[in-house]
């Protein structure tokens, strides 16, 4: 298996800022899935099926709106509405795979190519733990090279422990030999809350696949445990909680359009 899709082997880590100081750091690894290879890697691969059962696995039912085989047309829509559609683009989904049937992701990123591959929109899909999705699709300025600034406001409820009066500020640094995707949130009293990704690239082979499952087994199920632990850490430490607010929909989209140089107006007062 070669081609763009790989393995990032790395760190996620979560501060949390007030009302009490609170973090946590967990060895994970991610799939970056290029759409487009994902029918000759499922045939090739003895561990990884795409919409099909396998050790590790990707279901577009759990990405998009919900449906298998219409990931692509989901994304390719929403660039149209933002005005960043090419055809014949790219589009790599970084995520955590489904482990023996389970994952839960709480956010997957899309990196969406022109032709040419220059990045032309990142879409930012967030999940909470109610079975809620929303995705935040955003241009890429055109000739922007190096590291992406987004920003926009919160539309999800994720977190017993947020407000939903908060603003998102993302600093992408997209896949290469590394990556990262780091998130600083902010309510009106400002920041509150860091989380980031970090990790190295591997060639995604059977023999790296099975590295990772060695190394992290049954991750997705310990990040659902993790989810919990740290909620109950965070719980005893006195900081309040918030209520489920349920969205509109079960899965929807918002369009952002303000530039990150404007993003400070943006942001709850």
């Amino acid at each position: 298996m070669s081609g763009q899709s790989a393995l990032f082997l790395g760190d996620v880590m979560h501060a949390r800022l007030r009302p009490r100081r609170h973090k946590l750091h967990y060895r994970v690894f991610s799939l970056l899935l290029d759409l487009d290879e994902l029918p000759a890697i499922s045939t090739a691969s003895r561990l990884f099926g795409h919409n099909r059962r396998a050790v590790l696995s990707f279901w577009d039912k759990d990405h998009g709106d919900g449906r298998t085989g219409t990931l692509r047309a989901w994304i390719e829509a929403r660039l149209l509405e933002a005005g960043c559609f090419e055809g014949g683009m790219s589009l790599r989904v970084l995520c955590y795979p489904r482990i023996l049937g389970y994952a839960f992701n709480p956010l997957t990123v899309y990196f969406c190519y022109a032709p040419g591959g220059a990045l032309r929109a990142i879409l930012y899909e967030v999940c909470n733990t109610f079975g809620e999705r929303h995705t935040y699709v955003i241009a890429v300025e055109g000739g922007e090279t190096g590291p992406v600034r987004h920003g926009c406001a919160k539309e999800l409820y994720v977190s017993p422990f947020l407000p939903m009066a908060c603003f998102y500020r993302f600093h992408i640094e997209p896949p290469g030999e590394a990556i990262l995707v780091r998130i600083d949130e902010s309510d009106a009293d400002g920041p509150v809350l860091v989380a980031s990704f970090a990790g190295k690239r591997q060639a995604m082979t059977d023999r790296a696949l099975l590295g990772a499952l060695l190394r992290y087994p049954l991750m997705t199920l310990k990040v659902m445990a993790g989810i919990h632990w740290e909620a109950l850490r965070i719980w005893r430490k006195g900081v309040p909680i918030y209520r489920h607010q349920a969205a509109a929909r079960p899965v929807a989209s918002t369009i952002v359009t303000t530039r990150f140089e404007d993003a400070r107006t943006h942001e709850p007062r």
